[in-house]
C-alpha cells in the first residue's frame, strides 16, 4: 500500500487533500504541528474531526518554543475590538521551513518517503513562504538531502479551484477551520477568511 505523511492543520486545504489521498488508496499518517499558535487547540480539535476516519491517529509534534516571545498575531492573539492587524502582523519566520524539515526527519525516520502538503499558491503578499516559488525551491533543497520527497497538489490552485475539489470528495467544508486572526470562531476579515469566503461563495455555497 502506498504510503504518505500528511501535514495536518484542520484547515480546508490540508483536509482536502487527507480526502483524496483515501481515495486514491493511501496509508496515511497525519501530523500536526503545535508552534504556539494562538488557536492551536482549535486546530488540533479540527484536525481530530475533519479527516476521514480510518487515518492513523494524527500525531502532535511541538515546535512552540521557537516561537516564545513572537509579537505575530498569529502567536499573540489580538483583540480584534482594539487592536489594528495587517498582513505583516501575521507573519511567522521560516516557519514552513521547520515543517518541512521536521516533516522529513519524521517521515525518514518511519520509513515513509513521502509527505504530502495542503500549500496553495497564496495570494497572500506577506506569505512568503506559501508561495510556489518557494516550494519549488525546498523540493530542490530536500531532493539533495534524503530520500523524503514533498508533494503539494493544490501548489498552482486557486482556493477556489480546492473548494470545487472539497465539494467533489465530500469533505466537511464547514467544519474545517483556518482563521489567522481569532483562536475559537473565524474573524471573516483575516486574510485567510477573506480568501475562504470569496472561495465559497464563488462556488455557490454562500449568498
Amino acid at each position: 500500500m502506498k504510503a504518505a505523511i500528511l501535514l495536518a492543520s484542520g484547515g480546508l486545504d490540508s483536509t482536502t487533500v487527507g480526502y483524496k489521498l483515501a481515495e486514491d488508496g493511501f496509508y496515511v499518517l497525519p501530523i500536526f504541528f503545535d508552534y504556539g499558535q494562538h488557536c492551536v487547540e482549535t486546530e488540533w480539535a479540527k484536525v481530530r474531526e475533519v479527516l476521514p476516519s480510518h487515518f492513523e491517529k494524527p500525531e502532535r509534534n511541538t515546535i512552540s518554543d521557537l516561537f516564545r516571545g513572537s509579537s505575530s498575531r498569529l502567536i499573540a492573539e489580538a483583540n480584534l475590538w482594539e487592536d489594528k492587524v495587517v498582513d505583516d502582523d501575521l507573519y511567522v519566520p521560516y516557519r514552513t521551513l521547520l515543517f518541512y524539515a521536521a516533516a522529513a526527519a519524521r517521515a525518514q525516520t518511519l520509513g515513509i518517503l513521502s509527505v504530502y502538503t495542503g500549500f496553495i499558491n497564496s495570494n497572500h503578499a506577506k506569505e512568503i513562504d506559501c508561495t510556489a516559488e518557494f516550494m519549488n525551491k525546498l523540493d530542490g533543497l530536500s531532493e539533495e538531502i534524503g530520500p523524503v520527497r514533498f508533494v503539494s497538489p493544490f501548489r498552482y490552485w486557486s482556493k477556489f479551484e480546492v473548494t470545487q475539489e472539497a465539494l467533489r470528495l465530500g469533505v466537511p467544508i464547514g467544519k474545517t477551520f483556518s482563521c489567522q486572526a481569532a483562536s475559537e470562531l473565524p474573524c471573516g476579515a483575516c486574510p485567510n477568511c477573506v480568501e475562504r469566503l470569496a472561495a465559497l461563495r464563488q462556488a455557490g455555497l454562500l449568498t
